[in-house]
């Protein structure tokens, strides 16, 4: 699939860039929020740094990023990390804003389960799911115990290893309205795509529509297994994937775990050149060989057009990764320059201060260790 991908698009590349970026230290701040006291030794971290791909010492890494991190040693003298108190108040946010989503939580899962067949799905599979949809990794925890009358966790085969299953018990009507038809509802008219394409790209638009020329069919409908022809089934389709990457936090999900669930939402064998076909509707990246689909109507530019109260306090727990990391370059960079005036040099070269600059990579070794990195930083399971 590696040529399946749309024409790119900067501001859209850019901002899968920016959200993908920090996915590495959230995995380390996971990591800290396993011990009661929020710190940890650095040969912890240092024993798992290979199952975060990233290679190199682990007291290095947490020293760049000095807004973050503190380094101190043990009672013990052994040394340890946690948190600085600027990031330890952001954490905090964070867990205080996923509390106050748990409704919400609720209810992104009760319509991902009424967009399946059987309004059920493996807890193993639905694992994948997780990251995009924003549930924290406790969420059976945290939603089920008060939700029993709407979800059940059964296993159906207790002979099978991660069989379990969560269920939807109960329809709920109100839930099952698409974000097409409450579009629509709004603005008084009948349900179709919207176009989030420039009007320049008219022969698109003229497809759009020619397919919006047939009946809107829900996602929700519970009729979707008598669908015969192919049009109507790449028209429920399409509205399956739409519905469903409007569910998520960053209106956007891995290829490849969309088609993972390919049997359970009843999309086709070729859901990727599915999504080829509706370019206005969706944008389809191959950024480090991840292929990911966004939602166009979700982003104004490189910027969601609506933020979860979540997502803004990951955002900002982003920001101030960034503002470590530039500290921690613009100390290197005048480390640097000091070094050559004492050689005697009468000539330095000005570093760039853009953060990726100062950290290219240039030799193959660590242009490999790079393309690593960033294969962890693209697994949607970590932010």
């Amino acid at each position: 699939m590696a040529r399946w991908s749309s024409p790119k698009e900067a501001e859209l590349e850019a901002a899968l860039r920016r959200n993908r970026r920090w996915i590495a230290n959230n995995q380390i701040k996971r990591i800290l929020l396993r011990f009661p006291s929020r710190s940890a030794p650095v040969r912890l971290l240092q024993s798992r740094f290979k199952t975060l791909d990233l290679l190199g010492r682990a007291a290095n890494w947490l020293r760049k990023y000095p807004s973050c991190f503190d380094l101190f040693n043990g009672d013990d003298g052994e040394p340890c990390f946690g948190f600085t108190r600027r990031m330890a108040a952001l954490v905090d946010a964070e867990e205080a804003a996923v509390a106050a989503s748990e409704p919400a939580m609720a209810d992104r899962l009760a319509r991902v389960l009424m967009l399946t067949r059987g309004r059920r799905l493996q807890v193993s599979k639905l694992a994948a799911l997780r990251g995009p949809l924003g549930l924290p990794d406790d969420y059976l925890l945290r939603l089920l115990p008060g939700r029993t009358h709407l979800f059940r966790l059964a296993n159906p085969y207790p002979h099978r290893r991660n069989a379990a299953e969560l269920e939807l018990l109960r329809w709920v009507p109100s839930l099952a309205v698409s974000s097409v038809e409450a579009a629509a509802s709004a603005s008084n008219s009948a349900p179709r795509f919207t176009c989030s394409l420039p009007p320049s790209w008219y022969k698109s638009h003229a497809k759009m529509e020619e397919f919006n020329s047939t009946p809107y069919i829900s996602p929700y409908s519970e009729q979707w297994a008598l669908i015969g022809t192919d049009s109507e089934a790449e028209k429920r389709a399409v509205a399956v994937v739409h519905e469903l990457l409007s569910l998520t936090l960053w209106k956007k999900m891995s290829v490849l775990k969309l088609e993972h669930f390919r049997r359970e939402f009843g999309l086709p064998e070729g859901t990727a050149r599915m999504l080829l076909r509706h370019p206005c509707l969706f944008y389809v990246s191959n950024r480090y060989k991840i292929h990911t689909v966004v939602l166009r109507e979700g982003y104004e530019g490189s910027e969601l057009r609506e933020k979860d109260p979540v997502v803004a306090v990951k955002d900002m727990l982003g920001e101030l990764m960034q503002e470590g990391l530039h500290e921690y370059n613009q100390r290197k960079r005048a480390a640097n320059l000091e070094k050559k005036r004492s050689r005697g040099e009468i000539e330095v070269k000005e570093q760039e201060d853009d953060d990726e600059a100062a950290t290219r990579l240039d030799s193959a070794d660590k242009r490999e260790e790079r393309r690593r990195f960033y294969k962890v930083l693209f697994n949607d399971d970590n932010w």
